[in-house]
């Protein structure tokens, strides 16, 4: 039989936390409390819910040990005694380290304290990829374009967006690789910024796993206010629908691309992309809900690079800004209009399709398809139509 692998967490609790506070706060973030609840026992609390942890370390102040004292019992054994940390959250890592050194665990989660929504999900999917990976720390795309600039005045180059992912925590290792490469990472002169960059430096893999919108770091007044809107229940976010429309001619072809998914036919749709009206249709319908404009704001259809492109680029980009501004999407509902091809025997995989683009489960997708009677132009099969509505939650702003 397999032994469980023990798995120990370090919370790195040790700054002062200063570029949070406003209107005259000195309290640290970390002991700062939102809706009623310090931080760190919010980030404690959300380590200690997961079964699989055995034990909890907090990385704290030196200066800090009557803050961190006056914080309510968890009482909860797995959590031990705070220790020290240096002044750099690097050395405080390495502090944390060392003090689960003697209870030699397998793997070892180090998690901001600053992170008080981290969920059951995000955890379990660092541990999960630590079965196959040295490290593993949960990201999320990056939606904005990213300028690069030497001097800070002027643009040198633009990146890759889709080739750049913003880092959370929990950060997931295998414990003597880690705490290893820490303790080679403290001879060198400059800190790193994160514990994943020292796991890169070392040459240890590190993989991605899923993070979430809603996994902040709580590190200027703004995000304590956003932090209070978040739980202060259903009040305080709000619904918000989009709507998307799409027509689409038909041309010579062998087969259209219809919600993702290619369907054999006598023609194919015309169209700067690859014409998938259903797609478009969502995207606008998403694009919408949250106002940003349309596909042809984002996706000139001038510009050259989106000819032929996959429609799933657009839907993707879509959901990916509903995620950035910390809403989810509820449900999707889309109805398409022809007399050909036949729509039915491909709904089961538009669906699929559709939900793993947008990252939600197929049962929050709608695919529907009539004809037009033979009227218009989708009757005399000219072209075809789809309409899509999204329904998507949000925090309220006002």
């Amino acid at each position: 039989m397999t032994r469980r692998k023990s798995i120990a967490a370090i919370v790195v609790a040790a700054g002062r936390g200063e570029r949070a506070s406003a209107n005259g706060e000195t309290t640290p973030k970390q002991y700062r409390s939102v809706a009623g609840t310090p931080v760190l026992t919010r980030t404690l609390s959300a380590l200690l819910a997961c079964d699989s942890i055995d034990h909890v370390v907090t990385v704290i102040h030196p200066d800090h040990g009557e803050r961190y004292g006056a914080l309510p019992d968890l009482g909860d054994m797995r959590l031990l005694a705070p220790v020290h940390g240096g002044a750099e959250r690097q050395a405080s890592v390495l502090a944390g380290l060392q003090a689960l050194a003697p209870l030699k665990p397998d793997l070892v989660l180090i998690q901001d304290a600053a992170r008080p929504f981290v969920d059951s999900e995000i955890i379990d999917g660092v541990i999960a990829a630590l079965a196959e990976h040295d490290a593993a720390l949960p990201v999320m795309p990056v939606t904005d374009t990213i300028k690069r600039s030497t001097d800070g005045k002027v643009v040198n180059t633009t990146e890759d967006r889709q080739t750049l992912f913003a880092a959370q925590t929990p950060q997931g290792f295998r414990f003597p690789q880690i705490l290893s490469a820490h303790m080679r990472a403290a001879r060198l002169p400059r800190p790193f910024t994160d514990d994943a960059a020292i796991a890169e430096w070392a040459g240890l893999t590190v993989a991605l796993t899923k993070g979430s919108a809603h996994n902040i770091k709580l590190t200027i007044p703004a995000d304590f206010e956003r932090a209070e809107r978040m739980l202060g229940g259903t009040g305080q976010m709000e619904f918000r629908q989009g709507m998307g429309i799409d027509f689409h001619q038909f041309e010579p072809g062998d087969a259209v691309w219809l919600g993702g998914v290619k369907i054999p036919h006598n023609r194919k749709l015309k169209g700067h992309s690859d014409a998938d009206a259903a797609l478009h249709a969502l995207t606008d319908a998403l694009y919408g809900s949250i106002g940003e404009g349309d596909i042809g704001t984002h996706f000139p259809p001038s510009d050259p690079q989106w000819r032929g492109a996959a429609s799933s680029i657009f839907l993707e980009h879509a959901a990916k800004l509903v995620a950035a501004k910390g809403g989810r999407i509820v449900n999707v509902d889309l109805n398409i209009v022809c007399e050909a091809p036949r729509i039915g025997p491909h709904v089961a995989a538009m669906r699929e399709t559709i939900a793993a683009v947008c990252g939600i489960s197929a049962s929050r997708v709608a695919v529907k398809a009539t004809t037009s009677e033979k009227m218009g132009f989708a009757g005399r099969e000219e072209g075809l139509m789809a309409m899509a509505t999204a329904m998507i939650e949000l925090p309220r702003e006002d």
